[in-house]
């Protein structure tokens, strides 16, 4: 059993059915995100294993102990809201300690873990402060803090970055999972924005409908997405429709021009296809190792510094493409005729 189990998990409001059937197992130390849109039952599968919310069926373990039946306080959970939650009243190392003095631990052994928490969150000299005197970035950090005070078993992450700007998002996501993995503690963080579960989880959950569509790592996710809703969810995504030609060998035509896809289809010869393309995969011109050469139209052209992205019109859909600025080579002009090369292996065959 892994060290947090969630089993068969199933959460019912009424006639809606928010969670279905969800199961996942995390090991300890591992940070897991649950990414997916609005709705999809991410928050709520986080307030069950929380103890805010009670499953309408299942079961969830932590550490070998079945935890359904106890009160939050009694799970050993610490948790970081959206909405940061400090006590307005309370100096920082007052919110900090909070728990702790709930808990009933000693003063002298509650000021050293406080003094602790705001070393580990960059913030020593700050105790003394009201929220009210810090920066959103700062209140954030402390409402880390005086979730890890009580040396949680799980730590529970419930979009804390989203009501920051996106230069300190960056910053602080960075810092989260540092912190994370210096205490090697279990954590399940809950996102919308695929940026930052890409960029901090050991595995993704992607949710939808209530349902775990994929679970894998971020390199799997994004490169081998097992269904249509995650391609299009994580990640920008070229979807094409594509006329197979040999099931046994991955051969299909896309606008007239055959390729392989280097594994076996499970459709009949002329049977349509989807598939895509992440922008990244594309090249204008040709390239060696990119057998596949289509042509397109620029429709579009984006400076972004470093980036430059481009649309153009192939098979008959928009295709955006991304290529590196280069100072002797400027972007193709709008209404140029332009060939793309691919690799056919880069080509993603949807599923469902």
């Amino acid at each position: 059993m892994a060290f947090l189990e969630i089993a068969n998990l199933q959460k019912s409001f009424g006639s809606a059915h928010v969670v279905k059937d969800f199961s996942l197992g995390i090991d300890k130390g591992e940070f897991v995100s649950l990414l997916g849109p609005s709705g999809c039952g991410k928050t709520t599968v986080l307030r069950m294993v929380a103890g805010f919310e009670t499953p309408s069926a299942g079961g969830i373990h932590i550490d070998g102990r079945d935890v359904v039946a106890l009160r939050p306080n009694a799970r050993n959970i610490g948790m970081v809201f959206q909405a940061y939650a400090l006590f307005p009243n309370l100096t920082v190392a007052q919110n900090v300690g909070f728990g702790l003095k709930v808990a009933g631990v000693g003063r002298s052994e509650a000021d050293a873990r406080v003094t602790e928490m705001l070393a580990l969150i960059g913030l020593p000299d700050l105790g003394g402060r009201y929220p009210f005197q810090l920066s959103g970035g700062q209140q954030q950090r402390v409402a880390l803090a005086r979730a890890l005070a009580v040396r949680p078993k799980v730590l529970l992450l419930d979009e804390p970055l989203s009501a920051l700007d996106a230069k300190i998002r960056v910053s602080l996501r960075s810092e989260i999972r540092e912190i994370q993995q210096r205490l090697g503690i279990t954590t399940i963080f809950v996102t919308h924005d695929q940026e930052e579960a890409l960029s901090m989880s050991d595995r993704i959950v992607v949710m939808n409908g209530g349902v775990a569509e994929q679970v894998g790592t971020p390199f799997d996710i994004y490169n081998r997405p097992q269904t249509r809703f995650v391609a299009g969810f994580v990640g920008t995504l070229n979807a094409f429709e594509a006329v197979v030609t040999d099931p046994a060998s991955g051969a299909v035509t896309l606008d007239g021009t055959p390729m392989e896809l280097g594994q076996p289809l499970s459709v009949p010869s002329g049977a349509r296809i989807g598939i895509a393309l992440r922008p990244e995969a594309a090249h204008l011109g040709r390239a060696p190792g990119r057998e596949v050469v289509l042509r397109g139209r620029i429709t579009e052209v984006h400076f972004m510094g470093s980036v430059i992205r481009v649309r153009a019109e192939v098979a008959g859909v928009a295709l955006s493409l991304d290529t590196f600025n280069r100072a002797d080579t400027p972007p193709p002009p709008v209404g140029s005729e332009t060939e793309i090369s691919v690799a056919a292996r880069d080509f993603i065959v949807l599923g469902r």
